[in-house]
């Protein structure tokens, strides 16, 4: 297996604040994936975006892309990555200059990278891109933000990136601020992009109905820890950690036999938190035993294609190393997986 881009034991500390802890991962060159990053507010879903597009350093660990860790790259590998891992932000707003009419976002990048070699190229690029986005050229270009809804500003975000041909899309929440009729167009549209153009998309979320919807595996966080991993399917469909367990219940369901958050999971932690060294899902935890409050679990393979760091499934075979190895597809000879 080719690696496109790895995350070796990656820790990420904001003063004495630790925001990821041990995650590694990869996404390979061979196989465009689509991957969703889930967990509810301060689990470390943004941290782990900023890092894989490189805009902070981890703390510890590294950030390989294409066999080089970033902060060895020369400036010319370093202008690479930057074209081929394509962010796609929460907040397109905040992403355009108002002064600019919206032509200038999709024009400026092209021109950074030398990507065409004319002005008419250069409008063609941008037209086939707008038009991939479900947008049209005529009733787009020449406008200014305000003049257009949040569906239009995020999906011309969504254009910015494909225009410079990138191996990777990183979605943070692309579609928490748009309206739910433009939620599914959007998601659609990002895996059309992963489908047909061969890009590896990492949607960043809260939402497991849409990481269900259009994504092949999961990985979720809690506190910056891995809690459980897999394919959607899996993960999912029969949860095995609790903390997954708790947000695969708070999920309405249209079967109205079965009660809508059944599952009774502490929502506040108790005073204090875990403690140094245990399992940091123990406080809140409804299955917590002693060896919980005492030891942090390492991560078991409770099937083959999963993941999940509870002592709940001691008796399954234990990840050798810290690394996810085997949770999405056959593990790979060097002990790493892929999303």
């Amino acid at each position: 297996m080719n690696a496109l881009i790895e995350l070796r034991n990656v820790r990420k500390d904001f003063g004495g604040f630790t925001a990821l802890d041990d995650i590694s991962l990869t996404l390979s060159e061979d196989t465009a994936s689509m991957s969703a990053v889930a967990g509810e507010s301060g689990s470390g879903k943004t941290t782990l975006a900023r890092i894989l597009l490189g805009f902070i350093p981890p703390s510890r660990g590294e950030v390989v892309y294409r066999g080089k860790d970033l902060t060895r790259m020369s400036g010319a590998e370093r202008r690479v990555f930057r074209r081929e891992v394509q962010p796609v932000f929460q907040d397109p707003f905040d992403v355009f200059n108002p002064f600019y009419r919206v032509d200038h976002v999709l024009h400026m990048p092209l021109r950074r990278y030398r990507m065409a070699s004319s002005a008419a190229e250069e409008r063609a690029m941008i037209e086939d891109a707008l038009s991939r986005v479900g947008l049209r050229p005529a009733d787009t270009l020449g406008r200014y933000p305000h003049e257009l809804s949040g569906g239009q500003r995020q999906r011309i975000m969504v254009a910015r990136a494909v225009l410079l041909r990138p191996r990777i899309i990183v979605a943070d929440e692309p579609v928490s601020m748009v309206d739910a009729s433009l939620r599914a167009t959007i998601l659609d549209e990002l895996r059309t992009l992963n489908r047909d153009l061969g890009i590896s998309i990492v949607y960043i979320t809260h939402d497991l109905t849409t990481a269900f919807q259009i994504c092949d595996n999961i990985l979720v966080l809690y506190k910056g820890e891995v809690a459980e991993a897999g394919s959607v399917e899996n993960v999912i469909g029969s949860p095995k950690h609790p903390y997954t367990q708790l947000l695969v219940s708070s999920i309405p369901l249209p079967d109205l036999s079965q009660e809508w958050g059944a599952l009774d999971v502490t929502q506040v932690e108790a005073s204090g938190g875990s403690a140094a060294g245990s399992c940091n899902f123990a406080p809140r935890c409804p299955q917590a035993m002693d060896v919980c409050r005492s030891r942090k679990p390492p991560k078991f393979m409770p099937d083959a294609a999963r993941l999940a760091r509870c002592f709940l499934h001691e008796s399954a075979p234990a990840v050798p190393g810290e690394d996810l190895a085997g949770v999405f597809r056959p593990p790979d000879p060097d002990g790493r997986e892929t999303i």
